[in-house]
């Protein structure tokens, strides 16, 4: 059994810690947060103990998992690592790509296992997605369609520490276009506006976005994005390519379809990412155990983490200046 530390007990940190206790490969021996009470009531839920945020014990643990906010996400990856900790952390490394990068020096040079919580990439769909386009049962990848749009805003206070919608929502979207081009973007051009909330704008951000990726072949990848969607969590990818497509649409509580004289009528989408990929967070970290068993895995690494993180730095610089971005990985 992998022993976990578990950094953060928010949403995103219940979700994993229920998913390592079910594993009945890992256990949760610690949870830990800036604030205790929070961390004290996941603890009791299973039975974990509860560490201290400065003096977490290292040394009875196997692994770290860091899901707490993204400012403190370098700092818990390289006192992980000094520690000799395999980690698993939630996306991003870093909102600043030099502090992303310094981090990752400090990985590599101990030689710590990093791995980075892409969840999308183990989505059953998109998975099948990803095996069926590179099969080459649907000819040369030509243009990757991926549309992800959020059933509402979030709070005009979490925008402004986000790192905007490129880092914060994009990135995501960003890491799948990579994956799913099978080639390394060379050019990022994007476009956006505050067309759903006039208070997202007046923070400075963007709630309405689309990014078009080129790789040096000339394969394309058209992001979509949407902080409102009046019918649930949109999230749909088309692959195209020379002899024909694969694409995966949104998911719903049943796959009951009503018709009538009106027509025919289907339930909405789920409504957000907690049930849209609630098999996606199961499997990842299924895999990031087989990864500490020496199995080849589909996680994304740090590496990954850093070219998501420079090409949602390439799409807001695009953003400004209304220019395509030039880049290298």
């Amino acid at each position: 059994m992998t022993r976990f530390l578990l950094v953060g007990a928010g949403r995103i940190g219940k979700i994993h810690a229920e998913n390592i206790v079910r594993s009945g490969r890992g256990s949760l021996a610690y949870v830990t947060d800036s604030n205790p009470a929070a961390a004290k009531q996941l603890a009791s839920t299973w039975n974990a103990g509860v560490a201290a945020l400065d003096s977490p014990p290292m040394d009875d643990v196997d692994a770290v998992l860091i899901a707490s906010s993204t400012d403190t996400h370098a700092d818990w990856i390289e006192r992980s690592a000094s520690a000799r900790k395999a980690v698993f952390c939630e996306k991003p490394l870093d909102l600043d790509i030099r502090r992303a990068e310094s981090c990752l020096e400090h990985v590599r040079r101990l030689g710590t296992p990093l791995y980075m919580g892409f969840n999308r990439r183990y989505d059953p769909s998109f998975a099948r997605l990803k095996r069926e386009s590179h099969s080459g049962s649907i000819g040369k990848i030509e243009t990757v369609h991926i549309i992800s749009r959020d059933p509402s805003p979030p709070p005009v206070e979490y925008v402004a520490r986000s790192g905007g919608l490129f880092r914060d929502m994009m990135i995501h979207d960003l890491d799948m276009g990579r994956w799913l081009l099978g080639e390394e973007p060379v050019e990022v051009f994007a476009r956006g506006s505050a067309l759903v909330s006039k208070e997202i704008g007046a923070a400075g951000d963007v709630d309405t976005a689309m990014v078009i990726l080129r790789t040096a072949s000339g394969t394309m990848c058209q992001i979509a994005n949407s902080r409102r969607c009046a019918f649930g969590y949109d999230q749909r990818i088309e692959v195209f390519g020379s002899e024909g497509s694969a694409s995966a649409g949104n998911h719903t509580s049943t796959s009951v379809t009503m018709a009538g004289k009106g027509g025919y009528f289907t339930e909405p989408a789920l409504p957000f990412f907690l049930e849209r990929y609630a098999a996606a967070y199961r499997l990842e970290l299924d895999d990031f155990l087989n990864a500490l068993e020496g199995k080849a895995v589909e996680l994304a690494t740090g590496e990954d983490g850093r070219k998501a993180l420079k090409l949602a730095d390439a799409a807001q610089a695009s953003l400004t200046s209304g220019q395509p971005v030039k880049l290298a990985l």
